[in-house]
C-alpha cells in the first residue's frame, strides 16, 4: 500500500515538464524549502585560527586575491573589444568607497576564506548603479519550491535583510562558490581541505613559543633525595610550586640559577625538539597548505621545495594554474549575472598586461614571427589583435 508521500512524488514528476528547469529540484526543495540553509562550517574559526593566525595561510590568501584584482580587465561583444561601457565603468567605479581593485581583492579573499562570496547589485528600473561585496558568514540561502536559491538573507546585529532573486532588472545576489561535492548551496574553502595541516603548524609556532618562555630548552624534573621512604609534606611541595612558578617560568627568568636544598635535585628531561622530528613536521604542514591554496612553497619562502627551476618558473606556474583560472571565472560569472542589462558580453583578463607571462609572449612572438605560410592579418589575430587595415575586430591597436 502506497504511502501518501510516494503519490504525491508519482504526482509531481508525471506532469509535463514545460519549464526549463532541473528534474531534481523539487527534490532538494523537500527538506529546505523557504529556511535559511546555514552554512556548514564556523567561518569565524576559519577567519581566527586561519587567516588571522597562520602566516602561511595570510600570505596564501593575500597573493591569490592581490593579484587576481590586479588584472585589468576586457570586455568584448562579439569578437570586438569595447573600450567604453558601461560595465568597464561600473568595475572600475563599482561604488563610492571602493575602486574596481578594492572590491575584486575583498570578493577573491571572501571566497578563499570561506569558499562563498557574495556580490550585491544596487539597481534602478533599468541599470545597475552600484556593486557591494558582502561577508559571507552573515549570508544564508534561501531555497524556492524548485529547491534552489529563490533568495537571500543577510544578518547583521539581530536585524536582517532580504534579497530577492527575481528582481528586475537583475537578482540581487550574486553568488560566488568554490566546488563542493557534498553541499549543494555553499562552497568548499581551501582552508577547510587543510585544516589538519594548519592545526599542526599553528600548534608547532605554540610549542615554540612555550619553548622560548622556558629559556628555550626543554623542562626536567625536581628529584627529592632525601633520606630513604622520606617525601615532601604537602605544605613543603606547595611552597617548592609557587616559588618555581613565580621565580623560574617565563622569558623573563630565563637563565636564573636553581638553588636548591634539602636533598632536591634537578634532573633535565633528554625530549628534544631534533627527536620530535619538530621542524620537518612544521614544514611538511606549510607545504600542505600552500598546496591546497595553490600557491608553489618556493613563492612563500619554504624550505625543501626543489619542483621548479627557478623562481620565476614558480610565479608563472602560479599564475597559469591559480591565478587566471580564478580571475576569468569571476569575471565571466559577473559578465553572466549582468547579462540582463549589458546583453551577451565577455568580461575577462587582460592577459597581456601581466608581467608573469611576459616570456610566454615573447616565445609566441617569435613562432609567428618565422611562420612564413602566414600573412600579416593571420598573425595579427593568433595574438588577439585585428586585422591591419580595415575595421578592429580584435583588441586596439598597439
Amino acid at each position: 500500500m502506497s504511502t501518501l508521500f510516494d503519490r504525491w512524488l508519482r504526482r509531481a514528476f508525471a506532469r509535463p515538464n514545460h519549464s526549463k528547469t532541473s528534474a531534481t529540484g523539487p527534490m532538494m526543495a523537500l527538506y529546505q524549502t523557504g529556511r535559511p540553509v546555514w552554512t556548514p562550517r564556523d567561518y569565524a574559526s576559519l577567519a581566527k585560527e586561519g587567516f588571522q593566525t597562520n602566516p602561511i595561510v595570510y600570505r596564501a590568501v593575500r597573493m591569490i586575491a592581490e593579484a587576481a584584482a590586479s588584472v585589468p580587465l576586457l570586455l568584448y561583444d562579439g569578437g570586438k573589444e569595447l573600450a567604453d561601457h558601461p560595465l568597464l565603468r561600473l568595475m572600475a567605479t563599482p561604488n563610492p568607497r571602493d575602486s574596481g581593485a578594492v572590491l575584486r581583492e575583498a570578493l577573491f579573499g571572501y571566497l578563499l576564506v570561506s569558499g562563498n562570496a557574495y556580490l550585491e547589485a544596487v539597481s534602478d528600473s533599468k541599470q545597475v548603479r552600484e556593486l557591494y561585496a558582502l561577508r559571507p558568514d552573515r549570508m544564508r540561502v534561501v531555497p524556492g519550491a524548485d529547491g534552489w536559491p529563490a533568495g537571500y538573507e543577510y544578518q547583521v546585529g539581530g536585524q536582517a535583510v532580504q534579497f530577492d532573486q527575481h528582481a528586475a532588472p537583475v537578482p540581487q545576489i550574486l553568488h560566488l562558490t568554490l566546488f563542493h561535492p557534498l553541499n549543494d548551496h555553499y562552497g568548499l574553502s581551501p582552508m577547510e581541505a587543510a585544516a589538519a595541516s594548519i592545526d599542526i603548524h599553528n600548534a608547532a609556532g605554540g610549542w615554540n613559543k612555550a619553548l622560548l618562555d622556558n629559556a628555550a630548552r626543554p623542562s626536567g624534573a625536581l628529584v627529592y633525595a632525601g633520606p630513604p621512604g622520606a617525601t615532601l609534606g604537602a605544605e613543603q611541595f606547595e611552597r617548592l610550586k609557587s616559588e618555581l612558578e613565580a621565580s623560574f617560568q617565563g622569558s623573563a627568568n630565563a637563565g636564573r640559577p636553581l638553588l636548591l636544598e634539602g636533598g632536591l635535585d634537578w634532573k633535565p628531561l633528554s625530549l628534544t625538539p631534533k627527536d620530535m622530528d619538530f621542524m620537518e613536521a612544521k614544514a611538511a604542514a606549510a607545504r600542505d597548505i600552500a598546496l591546497a591554496f595553490g600557491v608553489p612553497p618556493m613563492l612563500l619562502g619554504l624550505p625543501g621545495d626543489n619542483t621548479y627551476a627557478n623562481y620565476a618558473e614558480a610565479n608563472r606556474i602560479f599564475w597559469r594554474q591559480t591565478v587566471i583560472p580564478l580571475a576569468s571565472r569571476i569575471a565571466d560569472s559577473i559578465a553572466h549575472w549582468l547579462s540582463p542589462v549589458y546583453g551577451a558580453v565577455k568580461l575577462q583578463p587582460d592577459l597581456d598586461r601581466i608581467d608573469a607571462l611576459s616570456q610566454e609572449r615573447e616565445a609566441l612572438w617569435s613562432r609567428l614571427g618565422k611562420a612564413n605560410f602566414l600573412n600579416v592579418d593571420e598573425k595579427r589575430e593568433a595574438v588577439g589583435y585585428g586585422p591591419l587595415h580595415g575595421a578592429s575586430t580584435g583588441k586596439n591597436e598597439p
